[in-house]
């Protein structure tokens, strides 16, 4: 995946969670037993996989595009690439 490597929007995306992971490590490391701070680390927990979701999205996308979307792919490596995204797929739902 070549052209993943020296995307700069998916290294922006990175340190987003980077950073929201750790705003999440820093709201579990504070003791407090307040109902609203239960609330803030749900809310952290939600955003974290949501920017998750949409790295596998957009890295998804590119590489059906690249891979799956050429026309020079015979047949069956067409059905090679689409079997490992099938894969990596179920793995990711889990």
């Amino acid at each position: 995946m070549a052209h993943t490597i020296h995307n700069k929007k998916l290294l922006t995306r990175i340190r987003k969670i980077k950073g929201q992971a750790q705003g999440l490590e820093k709201m579990l490391t504070q003791e407090s037993d307040e109902t609203a701070d239960c609330m803030k680390v749900l809310q952290q927990i939600a955003a974290l996989k949501g920017a998750v979701n949409g790295l596998m999205m957009e890295v998804l996308e590119d590489h059906l595009r690249e891979h799956l979307g050429v026309v020079e792919l015979s047949e069956q490596q067409r059905a090679q690439e689409l079997d490992q995204v099938i894969n990596v797929l179920k793995t990711y739902v889990k």
